[in-house]
């Protein structure tokens, strides 16, 4: 073989060689590429899917605040009724005639007497609590429960209508203020329930 032949067999096995490593080279360089795009289209799905919670969760944490805005502007709405209606209730009460408001106060000191010798504070206005009505709650005791009611030294300041009964250092506050504002903080709890419900 003559020294030409033998560098062209030398340069064709070198080009063929070099042809070879180029095409294992971009076989792995395609190979890489995929590999990379599949991570690229992987990410690319967390990152739609992160932003989809974000936007989710976003969404959600308005609606909820919104409805707690709309709630909260529903109970202040009830509320203010309900001061309406307890204004006029208290005024109402206030107002009944003699015998009505008498006849309450006779049933309420009957439910409320537990021995039948307590004293009984009324309101410094009060002049409907008299000594015939007290007579008539102890008529209605009766010998069995002592039926020994007798009125305090001292009137106090009860709102306006009501009474106190007092044995020792129990007292028993059945004002009309204190019985309006029980009721009231009953609503008002079913009020804050019927918030935290919706």
């Amino acid at each position: 073989m003559e020294a030409q032949q033998v560098i062209e067999k030398i340069l064709a096995d070198a080009g063929a060689e070099a042809e070879k490593i180029l095409n294992q080279a971009r076989e792995k360089q395609a190979a890489e590429q995929a590999q990379a795009d599949e991570k690229l289209a992987g990410y690319n799905e967390q990152t739609r899917s992160l932003v989809d919670k974000a936007a989710n969760d976003e969404k959600a944490h308005l609606l909820a605040a919104a409805r707690m805005k709309i709630a909260k502007e529903r109970l202040a709405e009830k509320r203010k009724i309900l001061d309406e209606l307890f204004d006029q209730a208290r005024a109402r009460l206030q107002g009944l005639a003699d015998e009505e408001y008498r006849g309450i106060m006779v049933r309420r000191m009957l439910e409320a007497v537990e021995t039948g010798d307590e004293e009984v504070v009324v309101d410094r206005s009060d002049s409907r609590i008299d000594m015939d009505l007290l007579k008539e709650v102890n008529r209605q005791l009766g010998p069995g429960f002592k039926g020994n009611l007798r009125f305090a030294s001292a009137k106090d300041d009860l709102g306006g209508a009501g009474f106190i009964l007092k044995r020792g250092k129990i007292k028993t506050n059945v004002s009309l203020a204190v019985l309006l504002d029980q009721a009231r903080k009953e609503l008002e709890i079913e009020l804050a329930k019927d918030l935290f419900e919706d």
